[in-house]
């Protein structure tokens, strides 16, 4: 009989930060809507977008972008199989800010 402690998980494995992130550039940069509003939010250039990827202040804040906008986390998150807390827990690690010490 399992118990709570040898009981087999159904989650997948967390991706590290960095995957997660990636992950959510391409998702974004793959909707005309979400592209648009990204780039406007965030005053970057399409064009920077390749290289940009690559800085961890950058990732953080695209994850920032998601968790800015619940409705885009969710379906994020639907179609990627993850949990909005994943995306909290990446955003952390990227931009070193935690969301329960009172500064963000």
């Amino acid at each position: 009989m399992p118990t709570r402690f040898n009981r087999p998980s159904s989650r997948a494995p967390r991706p590290d930060a960095e995957t997660l992130a990636v992950t959510a550039l391409g998702w974004i940069a793959g909707d005309a809507e979400q592209i648009s509003r990204f780039l406007a939010l965030t005053g970057a250039d399409v064009s920077d977008l390749r290289q940009a990827a690559g800085e961890p202040g950058f990732l953080a804040g695209v994850l920032d972008f998601l968790m800015g906008h619940e409705p885009t986390l969710m379906d994020f998150c639907a179609a990627h199989a993850v949990e909005p807390e994943d995306v909290a827990q990446a955003w952390q690690k990227l931009s070193g800010r935690f969301l329960d010490s009172g500064q963000i």
